[in-house]
């Protein structure tokens, strides 16, 4: 499916461009880890997450950034027109064990938050919540528009 390319005439600051659920749950952590090489037991072993002060089992700080931005790059259509992406983590986001079904889900919005007509691109602003608590902040994503 080829997508249509997005004009910088045609958007405006405020413009939500999408809303997504995250459903997370410990079988995608468990995959996680594995791609990632990031098996600290606070992302798989739920007495050792206790052990260090944690609510349970927490999702990776990077699978969460790079679930968000899917939303852009489903958006754009083009992962490669995503310039740069960053953010800050607020809070954890505890994934409960419920037999493999989603354990989190978090909340994604993208918002138009910047245009730069010279320079082509467009400054994509992230919510991104769990049960209404933001989890990352300046969640922001700079992606090159026609």
């Amino acid at each position: 499916m080829t997508k249509t390319a997005l004009n910088i005439a045609d958007l405006s600051v405020g413009t939500v461009i999408g809303t997504r659920t995250l459903e997370i749950s410990r079988a995608d952590l468990v995959r996680y880890a594995g791609a990632s090489g990031d098996f600290n037991p606070i992302h798989w072993n739920e007495r050792f997450a206790r052990q260090v002060e944690l609510p349970g089992v927490i999702a990776h700080g990077m699978f969460t950034m790079g679930a968000a931005v899917q939303l852009v790059t489903d958006w754009v259509g083009d992962p490669s027109a995503v310039v740069s992406y960053g953010t800050r983590f607020t809070k954890p986001v505890p994934v409960a064990d419920i037999d493999d079904a989603p354990g989190a889900a978090v909340e994604v919005t993208g918002v138009v938050g910047a245009l730069d007509a010279d320079a082509g691109s467009a400054r994509i602003d992230l919510t991104v919540t769990l049960d209404g608590q933001k989890v990352l902040v300046k969640a922001q994503a700079l992606v090159r528009v026609a």
